[in-house]
């Protein structure tokens, strides 16, 4: 599954006519995803929003999902950015609700990578970048592999943002990262929870 989002990362164009119309099409569809679902989106739209012709469109993509691949692959890795110092900081509470506010600020996008028809793409791809940190990684359980850990981590919060953002989206970022650090991030790292507000 990860393969055509790295072919799509591998065979990006050099020429800056064919960039401008790339970066036109993922910002098109970012636009459209405040709109509406992604599921309800038409490449006829987004290319009418891109200001781009509907072959251009095919120059660069061969679906909808592969766009949508593409700017996961890049919200993805600002996302792990984020998460990877919530294994290394005492206080991985607060790098856990960082997390989240940054998801709920970005909700009708996550929500359409995490919940909408490319979303076990998007975990593939989510758990393929986080392997690569598995390096880096220091997990605080000697018994743990960290690769194993890393793996587990990702899925277990791509599991928690999905539930959050389709089931239950009106809750507040807060709880979310209460539960996440609780039921995901403690048990890897330790708890580093210094008595969050408790939902109320």
């Amino acid at each position: 599954m990860t393969g055509a989002l790295r072919a799509i990362k591998r065979d990006a164009p050099t020429d800056a006519r064919q960039v401008r119309s790339r970066n036109a099409l993922a910002d098109a569809l970012l636009a459209l995803l405040e709109e509406k679902p992604f599921d309800q989106l038409t490449i006829r739209e987004i290319t009418a929003r891109a200001g781009t012709g509907y072959a251009t469109f095919f120059r660069h993509y061969p679906t909808k999902e592969a766009l949508l691949g593409d700017v996961a692959s890049e919200e993805i890795a600002h996302l792990l950015a984020m998460t990877v110092p919530i294994l290394d900081q005492v206080d991985s509470f607060q790098s856990t609700l960082a997390l989240c506010a940054y998801v709920a600020e970005h909700g009708k996008l996550w929500s359409a990578l995490l919940t909408g028809g490319a979303a076990g793409i998007v975990r593939a791809e989510f758990i393929r970048q986080a392997r690569g940190l598995a390096q880096a990684v220091q997990m605080r359980r000697d018994w743990l592999p960290p690769d194993l850990g890393v793996v587990h981590g990702t899925g277990a919060t791509i599991d928690v943002l999905a539930w959050w953002l389709d089931q239950a989206p009106d809750t507040p970022a807060e709880e979310i990262a209460a539960i996440l650090h609780r039921l995901v991030i403690a048990p890897l790292v330790g708890d580093g929870m210094d008595k969050p507000v408790a939902a109320e």
